[in-house]
């Protein structure tokens, strides 16, 4: 989903196999944008699967973490900024933490995973 500190921006749902990018939007919150149109959010479904890639240095060695990550979109339970984000490791931070730069993937499917668009309850299984 997008931030509740990203509403007053114009927003579109994440896209299967499209490059974003982490972007300070000028309220100072941190969402993702496609590269070129920083003006516009990008909402990604809670428990979608994100490939991450230019994690900084000094974040990776705090959370025992690589250059490239997989990391599962996720709404958390407590603080200011709920959008977030959990790795394989167990750890789960606030997308706020990640900083500028980062390149976040929304992988395509394989077959058989679900696919949930947002605002939609129904399930698109690819095959």
């Amino acid at each position: 989903m997008c931030d509740y500190s990203l509403e007053m921006y114009a927003s579109r749902p994440a896209r299967e196999g499209e490059l974003y990018q982490t972007t300070r939007f000028t309220s100072g919150s941190l969402g993702l944008a496609s590269p070129g149109d920083c003006g516009t959010a990008v909402c990604v479904q809670y428990d979608t699967r994100l490939e991450l890639e230019n994690i900084p240095q000094a974040l990776r060695q705090a959370l025992g973490l690589q250059a490239f990550e997989t990391a599962i979109f996720v709404r958390l339970e407590a603080g200011d900024y709920r959008d977030g984000l959990r790795f394989a490791n167990g750890r789960e931070i606030s997308l706020q933490q990640l900083g500028s730069g980062v390149r976040v993937t929304i992988p395509r499917l394989l077959e058989g995973e679900a696919l949930r668009e947002p605002g939609e309850d129904q399930v698109k299984i690819l095959a």
